[in-house]
């Protein structure tokens, strides 16, 4: 069953859940960018492989709530529109960055190979210049900002 929920990492109503199987649940909060499920737990296997392959700044803000279920933090990319990541250098000074995709130009498709496709080029790249900060509780507003969700 999908609903929305309370985020047990932020407290929005934006939480989105998904039961998978009665043994595995999903959480996505749209209010934090956080997510788990039922796996994610400290020891846990799946937990452990999962924050192997996080940057270190992913790990620093990784969320254990009270009933021991830990929130990583979430990157989406959507190939036509942008890209929200969390962007800092430690657990006190970060920020979701937000960045706009733009149109490969004929010119400069030589420089966006797709790996392992002969003559194959990437459609549009990320724009680093459109960058824009969105405080940790914002979310929304920079999925809202690279065009995922009305404004």
């Amino acid at each position: 069953m999908d609903n929305l929920t309370i985020c047990k990492r932020c407290g929005s109503d934006a939480c989105y859940t998904q039961e998978v199987t009665p043994e595995i649940t999903n959480h996505f909060c749209y209010g934090c960018g956080f997510q788990t499920n039922t796996l994610m737990k400290e020891g846990e296997e799946f937990f452990e492989q999962q924050k192997e392959l996080l940057p270190e700044l992913y790990k620093d803000i990784i969320h254990k709530d009270e009933e021991e279920q830990m929130w990583m933090p979430s990157m989406i990319n959507v190939p036509d529109k942008g890209m929200v990541f969390a962007n800092g250098t430690d657990s006190n000074s970060w920020k979701w960055a937000a960045v706009k995709a733009v149109a490969v130009t004929e010119e400069e498709k030589h420089k966006y190979p797709i790996k392992g496709k002969k003559d194959q080029y990437y459609e549009f790249r990320m724009d680093m210049t459109t960058m824009m900060p969105f405080d940790e509780n914002n979310f929304m507003d920079a999925l809202s900002y690279i065009g995922v969700l009305p404004e």
